[in-house]
């Protein structure tokens, strides 16, 4: 019998006591919800241990694969688990003395449970019910201030744009059922071919995928949260948003059989991504810019899944996990933080000649480390090679900065010290990811005539945005350029037509 299955129903009971206890005095049940919490933590840990003397397990009844215990469910357990020991700790203090709060520590524990069966799960209807208990808990945790209209309507677009994943996801597990005969996520990873059924039910496992985590066009709700305790922000960028990524690296086996979805995720993803960070940067209030930032990392993450780097894929989401719930726990102090921070003086602003010098060094430094690390390792994939330029095009707006004109010879070191180092850190990181989860998940699929357009599409779109970013100062000022900055904070109004889709304002039921 394996120790980690244990964690959601520990959490479940301790969530039971709440329920008789809504109110302002809870008495010692906060201490109660962080302990069942760290309890949950420690059952990851004993999974860990588990797994690294008996193997992989799996629990099932009558045929019905329910659970599993592996590199990627512990893995994303012990994330989960972590994450929400931090959330509940940090919500004790946070919520002290609030109207409610015995119901808020309920309904948190509850999702963290719906979550941890969700990163177990071992077949499309264990999936499909924790998908469907997490939208539900988080719904009340948007509505925590149920006489907010913000809440309300942000509480109103999740509910729609997460229940039509969930329907997605019961229909390609209908499909599924229909093609192979079985739900067991371990079948359907080892399938030999894609029959038409199941061609139609990975397209609906992308549409899935795309809408849990926010994707372009309908990322909307996911600005627009902040009406909810901090804690709630903190679990949802940090955790739930994940999901979605989730489900593809889980069944990676099967959805890289289409290379029709596949492009379908670098497309959508890298959209996303694009366009999530530059309206990021055009933000003017912290937990805006974090939101709009976690938009960004989503679809950066669905690429890397459409590339077929599902290893980078889990690495990025334990990372962006790690760094958002740390960003938005922190988010008070921020502020406070930049303005203590002694100004040295004006600002360098880099020139054209300087970006250009700035892109070609990073972009050489790229080249010394990847050519290093594959004589010493073998061959890299052209997938991660690209991977790996997109993400040096974003270090290289910090060389642009210490190339300036007015940067003292100090910061240009430093900044060229810094894109080394990102360069040997990607490189790094994607060793030990493959070693970690590489023999659990598919080998990144060989590039064809589709999948180089793709790449050759996406490092270019990449480069020229960052090579604009980088400009960004020079042209400013601009009156075209301050017309589209409105354009740009406003996420080019693709929010509003939501809104009106679904009546505005309209209150959401209390509850």
């Amino acid at each position: 019998m394996t120790l980690l299955p244990l964690a959601p129903l520990l959490l479940l009971a301790a969530a039971a006591p709440f329920a008789f206890h809504p109110g302002r005095r809870p008495g010692r049940l906060p201490e109660l919800a962080e302990a069942a919490s760290l309890a949950a933590l420690a059952l990851g840990l004993a999974g860990l241990a588990q797994l690294w003397l008996t193997g992989p397990q799996m629990l099932s009844l009558q045929g019905l694969a329910l659970l599993r215990l592996d590199a990627i469910a512990v893995t994303m357990a012990l994330l989960v688990a972590f994450v929400g020991w931090v959330v509940t700790r940090y919500s004790r203090r946070y919520l002290d003395g609030e109207a409610r709060e015995g119901r808020f520590h309920g309904l948190t524990l509850t999702a963290i449970a719906a979550v941890l069966l969700l990163v177990q799960a071992a077949s499309l209807p264990v999936l499909v019910l924790a998908f469907v208990a997490t939208g539900l808990v988080l719904r009340q945790l948007l509505l925590f201030y149920h006489d907010r209209p913000e809440a309300q309507r942000a509480a109103a677009k999740f509910i729609r744009v997460w229940g039509a994943g969930d329907l997605a996801l019961i229909a390609a597990t209908v499909l599924l059922w229909q093609a192979f005969g079985t739900l067991n996520l371990a079948d359907l990873n080892t399938a030999p071919t894609l029959p038409p059924l199941a061609q139609v039910a990975v397209g609906l496992l992308v549409l899935a995928a795309a809408l849990k985590t926010a994707a372009f066009p309908l990322h909307g709700w996911l600005t627009e949260v902040m009406e909810a305790p901090t804690p709630v922000s903190a679990l949802l960028h940090a955790g739930i948003i994940n999901s979605g990524g989730v489900l593809l690296i889980t069944l990676s086996g099967l959805v890289q059989h289409s290379a029709g979805a596949m492009a379908a995720l670098v497309i959508l993803g890298g959209l996303t991504a694009l366009f999530g960070a530059m309206v990021m940067l055009t933000q003017s209030a912290v937990k805006t810019a974090l939101a709009w930032s976690t938009v960004a990392q989503m679809g950066f993450m669905l690429l890397q899944c459409g590339l077929g780097l599902w290893a980078l894929a889990l690495l990025h989401i334990v990372a962006h996990s790690l760094y958002k719930a740390h960003a938005f726990l922190s988010s008070g102090t921020a502020v406070q933080a930049v303005n203590s921070i002694r100004k040295p003086g004006p600002v360098a602003i880099p020139g054209l000649w300087a970006v250009a010098r700035s892109f070609a060094l990073a972009l050489a430094l790229y080249v010394v480390v990847a050519v290093a690390f594959t004589a010493i390792l073998g061959e890299k994939s052209p997938q991660a090679l690209a991977l790996g330029t997109m993400l040096i095009f974003g270090v290289s707006y910090l060389i642009a900065q210490g190339l300036a004109d007015a940067a003292p010879g100090a910061l240009t070191r430093r900044t060229v010290a810094a894109s080394t180092g990102a360069a040997l850190a990607y490189f790094s990181f994607q060793v030990v990811a493959q070693v970690v989860w590489g023999p659990s998940l598919p080998a990144v699929p060989v590039a064809g005539a589709l999948e180089w357009a793709l790449i050759v599409l996406a490092v270019l779109s990449f480069g020229l945005v960052a090579f604009a970013q980088a400009l960004f100062p020079l042209w400013a000022h601009h009156p075209s350029t301050a017309g589209l900055r409105v354009h740009m904070a406003n996420g080019l109004y693709l929010n509003a037509l939501l809104d009106r889709m679904i009546g505005g304002f309209r209150a959401a039921p209390k509850s």
